[in-house]
């Protein structure tokens, strides 16, 4: 029998994990961005840099499950879990902390990863790297295909997370982690990866309201797709865990 946790711990501890995961995810991709940082780098920098944070961001919110994402609630609700952590049950109160605590670490993470680049957002010349920063942005932009790159992606880490753990904590950080090293290496040029609406909302948020010199526009336009596409995938991937079972943990 598990001990009942409060919505508050619950909030909590999306909130940490959630600004953990964008704090260190934003940083790495500040890194490779701006020239006069001694990150500069290729893809594989960005991926690993978001894996780790993941990683970290795991550990930190182990209390709640650690979803960290939207997509990943919704693949437990669709999938019909009746918990969404050890004594959290499924609820509409429930959901609807999840869902806050995660937007809410996501702007906070990119509001701290903004005071730590302040210096460098100061003195960037081009817009495009500093949203870059915080949201992500199509390689050839076609909403429609670059929304099914988001329903993928986010497909591939919900029913490997639902299949195999059951919830982030479940599989284990380290396990989480190597999955969306994957995912950025394999799905991620076409549009970035978003695979979580909190991850790129929370931080397109945080860019439209932080006064950040020369900054542009925060593409509002765009911001559509990693917010539904990830929706759906993670809602498809919960259905899929449910009715077709197929790993190990199904």
């Amino acid at each position: 029998m598990t001990d009942n946790i409060s919505l508050g711990v619950v909030f909590g501890s999306e909130v940490a994990g959630t600004a953990m995961l964008t704090l260190l995810g934003c940083g790495v991709v500040a890194n490779v961005l701006f020239t006069r940082g001694k990150g500069s780098g290729a893809t594989m920098t960005i991926a690993w840099g978001w894996g780790l944070a993941v990683f970290a961001g795991v550990y930190v919110a182990a209390k709640s499950g650690a979803h960290l994402n939207p997509a990943i609630t919704l693949g437990l609700l669709s999938r019909g879990a009746s918990e969404y952590a050890p004594g959290v049950p499924v609820s509409a109160a429930s959901t609807a902390v999840y869902f806050s605590a995660q937007l809410i670490g996501a702007f906070l993470g990119a509001v701290l990863c903004w005071l730590t680049f302040k210096a460098q957002f100061d003195s960037a010349a081009d817009p495009a790297d500093k949203l870059g920063v915080f949201a992500t942005a199509p390689a050839i932009r076609s909403y429609g295909w670059n929304a099914v790159t988001e329903v993928v992606a986010t497909f591939v880490l919900v029913y490997v997370v639902l299949n195999f753990g059951g919830t982030p904590t479940g599989l284990g950080p380290l396990a989480v982690a190597l999955v969306v090293v994957g995912i950025g290496l394999s799905l991620g040029g076409p549009t970035g990866y978003a695979i979580n609406p909190a991850r790129d909302l929370g931080p397109r948020l945080a860019h439209l309201l932080l006064p950040i010199p020369g900054k542009g526009g925060s593409d509002w336009n765009y911001s559509w797709v990693p917010i539904l596409g990830p929706i759906v995938g993670g809602v498809i991937a919960g259905l899929a865990a449910r009715w077709l079972p197929f790993a190990v943990g199904g």
